[in-house]
């Protein structure tokens, strides 16, 4: 009886075998395919990070993740991403939530605090720490989006034809704006903000359409030739740091296995770290390159800072004119307040 026993284990764990081997033949292994577009190039730092993502989950995920990435808006514009993903023309969104901002000025602060955090480390604690992911896909779920990460350069530094050493050069100062809180904050210091697609930046400088442009940080200008045409930038920067986001359909992503799920999560951070890294790297060694090449970096002067800084406050309060917009942003004053960084 035991002979027999042990010949039937035998035939049932050969049999299990032959069923694995089978479905690994036929391809029944768990598969996700995605369709992510960026607004980076794949010649920009940023873009060559969204590569790297890329290969880190196809490799952590032995192939069963593929990805049919999309630089430099190929498929639909910057600020199109995000609903392209929700209905279905692609299923990640690889940009920014403040883009969103005409749906709900709360997408603001799911993006850019403007001035609100001194660098990315503070604003990923919020993220990771202070319950800023379930905040955010409180607000993405509703739009039919799951949030998946940030990843955050760092502060940027504006980019002009004009001298930019203090609020006063803004002034008349016309200059390419990404939507939302942007827009309010600059005016309201006397420039002249123009929401335009992130890649018409270099057309409207040398068409002389913009004296200058909010687009990104050091090396993401210079990876977009901004400073081929605009000799003044600030540097270290001060006046935004958004957060990029990978956010992905809300039924792509719950049809997708928990093991994919967490490949991506984990990622994300991984990028995070990688982005925010190199960039403070590369920033300064371009900073020392740029110098050489003659182009005027200014650092703003903590009077200068603190007239700019109280702008971006009463900025906040006025943007933030939804429940949903206020919930947000009292929970980034909160943390803010929570770890000294804001009175």
């Amino acid at each position: 009886m035991l002979k027999t026993l042990t010949h039937t284990m035998l035939a049932g764990a050969a049999a299990l075998a032959f069923m694995a081997g089978s479905a690994a033949a036929d391809g029944h292994a768990s598969k996700t395919k995605l369709r992510i577009q960026t607004h980076f190039s794949t010649e920009t730092l940023s873009g060559q990070l969204a590569g790297k993502f890329v290969d880190d989950i196809t490799s952590m995920s032995n192939g069963e993740i593929e990805v049919e990435m999309f630089y430099s808006g190929a498929v639909v514009k910057a600020a199109e991403t995000f609903d392209a993903a929700a209905t279905g023309i692609l299923d990640c969104d690889m940009t920014g939530g403040a883009y969103q901002t005409g749906k709900n000025p709360a997408f603001q602060f799911t993006g850019d605090l403007m001035g609100g955090y001194s660098n990315p480390y503070q604003q990923m604690a919020w993220l990771l720490h202070g319950d800023g992911r379930a905040a955010i896909n409180k607000l993405y779920n509703d739009h039919n989006m799951e949030f998946v990460g940030w990843w955050i350069p760092g502060p940027e530094s504006l980019s002009s034809t004009r001298p930019i050493r203090g609020v006063e050069d803004f002034k008349d100062w016309k200059f390419r704006s990404p939507p939302g809180l942007a827009t309010k904050v600059f005016a309201n210091l006397g420039a002249s903000p123009i929401v335009m697609d992130f890649n018409e930046i270099f057309t409207a400088f040398e068409t002389g359409i913009i004296d200058g442009a909010d687009a990104a940080n050091l090396t993401n200008n210079i990876g977009l030739g901004l400073y081929d045409i605009a000799q003044h930038t600030n540097y270290p920067g001060f006046h935004s740091m958004p957060a990029d986001h990978l956010a992905c359909r809300k039924d792509v992503w719950d049809a997708m296995p928990d093991h994919h799920k967490k490949i991506m999560e984990v990622a994300m951070d991984s990028l995070a770290l990688h982005n925010a890294t190199i960039n403070e790297v590369k920033n300064a060694q371009n900073a020392v390159e740029l110098r050489a090449k003659g182009v005027n970096l200014y650092e703003w002067s903590p009077e200068e800072l603190a007239k700019f800084r109280a702008a971006v406050q009463k900025g906040w309060t006025e943007f933030a004119t939804t429940p949903e917009a206020k919930e947000l942003l009292a929970s980034h004053i909160s943390f803010l307040k929570g770890i000294g960084a804001m009175q």
